[in-house]
């Protein structure tokens, strides 16, 4: 870290919506050739703070400075000409534009006539994901590509731009750990060249492994900031959430005992299935049991999901439902044999600019409507998720969009909890999700549990997993490598079978 006057500082910064406090009196530091990583549960301010420095937010108390300049941004634009730039979490690329031109956005080469040099900005990008470590055609569209490599393609994006500060918001949370450490290598080179960056994160461990400071918020207060030298995991989870995590720490750090019930009814079963990016896959899940299938990125378990709710087509196998054969053409034929899905990307199944309650009635309006829709129903209906889920705030007029990312995801869940399915299927179900939030997670899935829902939990986060599960199949080059059934099992174990 370099010494000096900061690169950027803030004082006093406070946000306000609609008489909701969402930081209050924020100082907040950002040396130059640092990275700083922010957390805090969902909701504590800390992403709203990155907004008001990426120019996203305009309207807000308090002062900033950039390299000891006052600086005021009109737009997300002014900022980015200012040298900053943020990758937020949810991605921003354009799935029918070619990795190159996602790469490249907004400063497209140009040749002498004033049009797309298109062969300088393939050898442009090609040779940018080089540096990054991303062996992919530049010229295919980046909507083919798995979530990973979407999110490594826009951070490239960002880090391209020559920004003096990049804000990361989420940056490892659809990657495997090959691609995280690839993207740690970039971010120490890029830190080594004097830019500095800010590092959102609820990966503890990665926060750890690549900041040099750390920032915990909380209620949208600034707690303590500290030098990662001095901290450990438990310095942070205290300052997040205080007492009573211990539970879900223990899943991250420790041995986990594994509830499973051979004795309950198997509700689905997969024999040798195979489908695209898996094959020989046998397995059952269970009455009242969570059977969590963990693999790395690209290991076959995101895309048996997908088979799963007849996302795609199985080319051998076969599938049961309650000992009966099952087909699974699309997706409708899935809902029809009581199967639910939530997917790992919220924004592929939920609508950010509705309101909450018309996100959870979308799947039942067949049910609770013939002729025309009943909005007082739909109201009443998601009321009660709400209430259950414990969505906050526990509005269902509020706009789905205004909400945190955990709660977003509890809306997903409540759209298929107002008429329980036979099997439910959770693709990362706490991605960019706090600590508090998986609780919130765990508690909701177990509630399920004893309701003798079959549930099957897929994830690239061993804790995930951990916290979840009752019963684990590991995945490895789209075949299931191991199970772990009764007994313990900690998160180095599920590691060295991937």
């Amino acid at each position: 870290m370099q010494s000096g006057a900061p690169l950027l500082e803030l004082r006093g910064i406070s946000k306000s919506f609609g008489g909701v406090t969402a930081l209050s009196s924020v100082d907040f530091t950002l040396e130059a050739g640092e990275i700083h990583g922010l957390v805090g549960e969902n909701g504590a301010g800390k992403s709203t703070l990155m907004k008001i420095i990426a120019g996203v937010h305009t309207s807000f108390e308090g002062e900033m400075r950039i390299a000891g300049q006052p600086a005021r941004h009109r737009s997300a634009r002014s900022a980015r000409d200012a040298g900053i730039g943020m990758v937020h979490q949810e991605l921003s690329v354009v799935p029918e534009l070619s990795v190159a031109e996602n790469v490249m956005l907004g400063v497209q080469p140009v040749n002498r006539l004033g049009l797309v040099d298109w062969p300088g900005m393939m050898r442009r990008a090609r040779a940018l994901l080089a540096e990054l470590g991303i062996d992919v055609d530049p010229r295919v569209p980046i909507g083919s590509l798995p979530l990973g490599l979407q999110q490594l393609v826009e951070i490239a994006r960002v880090l391209s731009s020559g920004a003096r500060i990049v804000i990361l918001d989420e940056p490892t949370s659809a990657l495997s750990p090959p691609e995280v450490e690839v993207l740690f290598g970039l971010l120490r080179r890029v830190r080594d060249s004097g830019r500095s960056i800010v590092f959102i994160s609820h990966f503890l461990e990665d926060v750890l492994a690549i900041c040099d400071r750390v920032t915990c918020f909380r209620n949208g207060r600034l707690i303590e900031t500290a030098p990662v030298a001095a901290i450990d995991k438990g310095w942070i989870i205290t300052r997040m959430i205080g007492a009573g995590h211990e539970e879900l720490e223990a899943g991250y750090t420790g041995e986990i005992r594994l509830d499973s019930r051979p004795g309950a009814p198997v509700v689905l079963a997969c024999e040798a299935a195979s489908g695209p990016g898996f094959r020989e896959v046998s397995l059952e899940a269970r009455a009242g049991e969570v059977l969590g299938i963990y693999g790395s990125m690209g290991a076959g378990q995101l895309d048996l999901a997908r088979a799963l709710f007849g996302r795609t087509a199985l080319s051998g196998g076969r599938l049961s439902l309650d000992g009966r054969p099952l087909a699974l053409r699309n997706t409708a034929a899935a809902r029809r044999a009581g199967i639910a899905f939530v997917p790992e990307s919220r924004r592929s199944m939920l609508f950010a600019q509705e309101p909450v309650y018309r996100n959870v009635s979308i799947s039942i309006l067949g049910r609770i409507s013939r002729l025309w829709v009943k909005p007082a129903v739909e109201r009443e209906i998601a009321q009660r998720q709400v209430e259950s889920l414990g969505i906050r705030p526990p509005s269902v007029q509020r706009r789905l969009g205004t909400l945190s990312g955990g709660n977003q995801q509890k809306v997903a869940l409540a759209k298929w909890l107002t008429h329980l399915p036979r099997v439910l299927v959770l693709s990362e179900p706490t991605r960019g999700m706090d600590v508090g939030a998986k609780e919130e997670v765990v508690r909701i899935v177990r509630g399920l549990r004893e309701q003798g829902i079959a549930m099957l939990v897929v994830s690239t986060e061993p804790e995930t997993v951990l916290s979840l599960a009752d019963r684990i199949l590991v995945m490895k080059r789209g075949e299931v490598c191991e199970e772990f059934a009764g007994g313990t099992v900690s998160k180095d174990r599920l590691l060295a079978a991937a």
